[in-house]
């Protein structure tokens, strides 16, 4: 009986992006130990995909279960193939404050700094 092998997926979560992503899930209440933050790759956006960020109290079947830099992360199958290898960080700049993704996997993205194509 042969069973199929999940693709992997590894995502970096920067320092700073870590301590955003713990202060923010401390202040909400009554999270379970099992809660973590989803990470999803969407349609829309200018470019054709968008990232998406949400706290979920636990996984769902087929999710890949991340921990970066003391993050658990979720990720769903369709996501992984466009997240691997991607830099979760979180700047400040004149423009305001927010999450940045660096990924390699995109071919092309626009002003926004939020969508990408693939």
């Amino acid at each position: 009986m042969s069973t199929a092998t999940m693709p992997t997926v590894a995502l970096n979560v920067t320092d700073t992006a870590a301590a955003e992503i713990k202060k923010f899930m401390a202040g909400e209440e009554g999270l379970p130990e099992t809660a973590g933050l989803r990470v999803r790759v969407v349609p829309g956006g200018c470019s054709g995909f968008q990232y998406s960020l949400n706290i979920e109290e636990e996984s769902r079947q087929g999710d890949h279960v991340l921990d970066a830099n003391g993050v658990r992360l979720f990720v769903d199958m369709f996501s992984a193939q466009y997240l691997n290898g991607v830099e979760i960080d979180y700047v400040t700049s004149v423009m305001g404050q927010g999450f940045a993704f660096k990924n390699p996997n995109a071919t092309g993205s626009c002003g926004c700094g939020s969508s990408f194509t693939a």
